[in-house]
């Protein structure tokens, strides 16, 4: 037996909460033991959810084990039904309760609820918590979902639902918004967005929309699949996630509807841009690994590879549910998927690989700060940092414009300190050079050099006679950069300069430096070739000099 303290999903009953949650009139009367109310604080102190969940828990302790156990299942949901006055109510155990093996679902039914009363089988020794909250909307759909009439009302636009965005979902708050607005610029209406903020009404009108826009496949796509078999109500395959799949996304909606597609972008779409006028150092090949849920690693791994020119060089999923998804990406990008639940296994990959940014999950996040490694997150589990109060989304053109900024901005200190790391024998750029981003120019006290007073070699009252062979000491100054200094840079990188010739793939590899360090890196290059005795400058030359002076 493994004992683990860090796990991606909670049991699959919190999954069931999360559906609960998300809904407006739903009440979910929990089977389990005192303690498992923690669930709770994942609501309301990582979500900051103003609102408990709605859930009643029986709360058995271990001397009610000897007792009617089941009684204080039936009490707890009279009671519940009683305060809540709920639409519909679903009934479940947690993984505790499950062993005591008493039936939530018939002990309901012998209760003769005047509501809708889903039972909830969740293995939980079994299943996860993406799977628990899947199966809670799937059951809810099978349940409350009317069979729509026969002859359909004229509408003036086409309709869709959204399905799968929850309580507890990463940004799927604000995807929700960004792909409303999509969608109605495109000439679609959203009938319903399921479960979030719907009511039973809504879930029971699901099946009048013309079509479902499937946001999130671990939670909504078995409820899609079963309307499709239902009510011949068609889905979409892909997620909006990056600018490419928006763009993948808006062609489909379109073929589905019969709309005409739009020319050209929004002008909210900057990403693409950016990506582009970037300096290629900040992205082309940065190594890059991805760990997360399956729908936000395969739309990373895309957005990566070919909107920000990263190198993938591994990727890995703990939803086991949609492994064969990830490794069918991962061949893509000529690497092996990792399909796991335990984050040490995470850890020894990414100590392995070594990469230079790490897109993941909040466990990914400490794994990356113990090791050093810039890191952006990118699917739940997550802190309660990922629910910024500003408009964040991930999915449409406005998402991508915030993937580009969370992706690039962490490897931005990366870049300085690969300068100061290169030229760190420089006057500008040594080591103890005051931080650029922090507007201040000013050494750290610490490495500045001390100040000493030299003894003037000739009283100032004595002449120089002009003739002497010795030349005469100048005064010291109180300056840290001394003439002396400029004296030994700039002598010998002239020199250097006279002798050695740059090679046309050289020069053009130089032109990849950023402006503001070209001239250094240039005057330096040329000072290791006069040290080196090299005639023409290559760019095994110049690596080789970046080399040298990074040591």
């Amino acid at each position: 037996m493994q004992l683990t303290l860090w796990t991606y999903e909670g049991p699959p009953h919190v999954g069931a909460m999360r559906v609960a949650t998300a809904m407006t009139d739903v009440h979910y009367v929990l089977h389990a033991p005192q303690g498992d109310t923690y669930a709770d604080l994942l609501f309301t102190m990582i979500e900051r959810l103003p609102r408990r969940p709605p859930v009643t828990y029986t709360t058995f302790q271990a001397r009610d084990l000897g007792g009617d156990t089941a009684e204080l299942f039936k009490d707890a949901a009279r009671q519940a039904m009683a305060r809540f006055n709920p639409a519909a109510m679903l009934v479940g155990s947690s993984c505790t309760a499950e062993l005591i093996q008493d039936d939530p679902g018939g002990l309901a039914q012998a209760l003769q609820l005047s509501i809708p009363v889903v039972a909830l089988e969740l293995p939980s020794y079994q299943r996860k918590e993406n799977w628990g909250a899947s199966e809670t909307f799937y059951q809810l759909c099978r349940h409350l979902v009317h069979k729509p009439a026969t002859e359909k009302p004229v509408k003036a636009r086409p309709t869709c639902n959204i399905l799968g965005p929850s309580a507890l979902g990463f940004r799927h708050r604000d995807d929700v918004k960004e792909i409303t607005q999509l969608l109605n610029q495109l000439g679609v209406d959203v009938a319903v967005v399921a479960p979030l903020s719907a009511s039973v009404t809504d879930v029971q009108k699901l099946a009048e929309a013309d079509f479902n826009v499937v946001l999130y496949p671990e939670i909504g796509l078995a409820a899609a699949q079963w309307l499709q078999r239902q009510f011949d109500q068609p889905y979409t395959k892909t997620v909006p996630l990056g600018s490419h799949a928006t763009r993948d996304f808006i062609a489909e909606v379109c073929t589905l509807t019969g709309l005409p597609q739009p020319a050209q972008d929004p002008s909210n779409a900057h990403a693409h841009w950016y990506a582009k006028s970037v300096d290629s150092t900040y992205l082309t090949g940065k190594r890059v690994y991805i760990f997360g849920d399956a729908t936000h690693v395969v739309a990373a791994a895309r957005i990566a590879s070919q909107e920000m020119d990263f190198e993938v060089v591994g990727m890995g999923t703990y939803s086991r549910e949609f492994a064969r998804e990830v490794r069918d990406c991962a061949k893509r990008y000529g690497v092996e998927a990792l399909i796991t639940d335990d984050y040490l296994e995470v850890e020894d990959q990414i100590q392995t690989l070594q990469p230079e940014l790490i897109l993941g999950t909040q466990m990914e996040r400490h794994i990356a700060k113990r090791q050093g490694i810039p890191c952006a997150v990118i699917s739940a589990p997550v802190h309660v940092q990922d629910f910024p109060a500003r408009y964040a989304p991930q999915m449409g053109f406005e998402g991508a414009n915030v993937l580009f900024d969370t992706w690039v901005h962490p490897l931005m200190m990366g870049l300085e300190e690969h300068l100061i790391g290169m030229f760190r024998e420089d006057f500008e750029f040594h080591a103890g050079a005051a931080p650029s981003h922090l507007g201040s120019t000013r050494p750290a006290a610490e490495n500045v050099a001390p100040i000493v007073a030299a003894p003037l070699s000739t009283p100032r009252s004595a002449p120089v006679a002009t003739t002497s062979p010795m030349p005469v000491a100048a005064p010291a100054r109180t300056d840290t950069l001394t003439t002396d200094t400029v004296q030994k840079v700039a002598v010998p990188a002239q020199a250097a300069s006279n002798q050695a010739t740059w090679s046309p793939e050289a020069e053009k590899e130089l032109g990849k430096i950023p402006f503001f360090v070209r001239g250094k890196a240039r005057r330096n290059t040329e000072r290791f070739a006069q040290d080196q005795g090299v005639a023409t400058i290559t760019v095994e030359t110049l690596y080789d000099a970046k080399a040298h002076f990074s040591r």
